[in-house]
């Protein structure tokens, strides 16, 4: 038998850094997302004897796993081995050994949530191979504990809700420990309209996310009040973004993720560079309407608004960059398991 997950990476709309501790934990966070149709897949198959494997295959790492062994100190397939060990920890070691096996549609440092969407997609796998009793908030919630909490990584909270829920979704983040997710009922024709305006560029340039909101996790502790202002901005666009959405002023959309865009910038320097202004630019100038870059920022993946057939001629301004235009449709489904054999 052969167990199997995958779960769907997201674009961030609206509220994006408001799920990063500490400013959730004080001020609340707001943010709204959506899953694609880019996704991280797992796959466990028992092995006869007792070796485990762990192997990232879109990146071609492989290693085995040794129960109490020292972890690399480079990193490697740590995200793996953590989940393992958390599941381990908590629920028993499975019997015999296994090879666990993913892969990414998008790079680490993408901004489309994969690290966290991994993490998902590891736990879905193992909750379907030792039939866990786990529930979406359950996962969800143990996929941020395993990422924030025991590796320490820095980051938000929406990535691993939206893995796990699928569709779209306005998410709050009332306090550190607790997360509400309100799924949006967004008319198809709204979804189809959005689809053919918003455009999915990879600039070619992964980033660190971690030292982008390590900075904007500092300005928050010394109380920097442009910061936060700016905070309190993309959190309130989240809410007038789920109104906009839901009523089919799409155009609106457009106009928000600049706004937004422009309010993120002001809550760490290093969330745009010169190379990500030129692009941005050269869009707008094109005739987008809007745009921003997507998770922390500094690199990754941009999205862009391009009502009517405004799109081609923006595809076309951004030919001169080294990035490429990425194919997607939104999907409504979160992380779906099985096994065949």
């Amino acid at each position: 038998m052969i167990y199997r997950s995958k779960a769907p990476l997201r674009i961030g709309f609206a509220g994006g850094g408001t799920d990063v501790s500490p400013y959730s934990d004080i001020y609340g966070g707001a943010v709204l997302n959506a899953t694609v149709s880019l996704y991280a897949r797992a796959s466990i198959e028992p092995l006869p004897g007792d070796k485990t494997v762990f192997q990232a295959l879109d990146r071609g790492l492989s290693c085995e796993y040794v129960p109490g062994g020292e972890r690399p100190s480079d990193g490697k397939l740590a995200l793996h081995r953590a989940v393992y060990e958390h599941i381990a920890a908590r629920y028993g070691k499975p019997e015999g050994g296994f090879r666990l096996s993913t892969y990414v549609d998008a790079p680490a440092g993408s901004g489309l949530g994969s690290s966290s969407t991994l993490v998902v997609a590891i736990i879905g796998v193992f909750a379907e191979w030792l039939d866990l009793p786990l529930g979406n908030y359950d996962i969800a919630h143990m996929a941020y504990r395993i990422e924030r909490e025991e590796l320490g990584m820095a980051g938000g909270k929406q990535d691993q809700y939206a893995a796990t829920f699928g569709g779209f979704n306005f998410m709050e983040f009332p306090d550190r420990d607790k997360a509400v997710v309100n799924p949006l009922r967004v008319r198809k024709a709204y979804i189809d309209e959005l689809e053919n305006n918003l455009l999915l560029y990879y600039t070619s340039h992964s980033r660190l996310s971690a030292a982008i909101i390590e900075e904007q996790q500092r300005n928050v502790r010394r109380s920097d009040e442009s910061s936060i202002a700016a905070m309190h901005e993309v959190k309130r666009q989240a809410l007038e973004m789920k109104d906009a959405l839901l009523t089919g002023r799409m155009d609106r959309v457009g106009e928000l993720l600049h706004e937004g865009f422009e309010a993120k910038k002001k809550m760490a320097r290093s969330i745009s560079n010169p190379f990500i202004e030129e692009i941005y630019r050269t869009a707008l100038e094109a005739g987008a309407l809007g745009g921003k870059v997507l998770g922390a920022g500094g690199g990754g993946f941009m999205a862009f608004y391009c009502p009517d057939i405004r799109r081609y001629r923006v595809m076309r301004s951004l030919e001169k960059f080294a990035g490429s235009f990425r194919a997607y449709q939104f999907v409504p489904e979160g992380l779906s398991t099985w096994r065949i054999g």
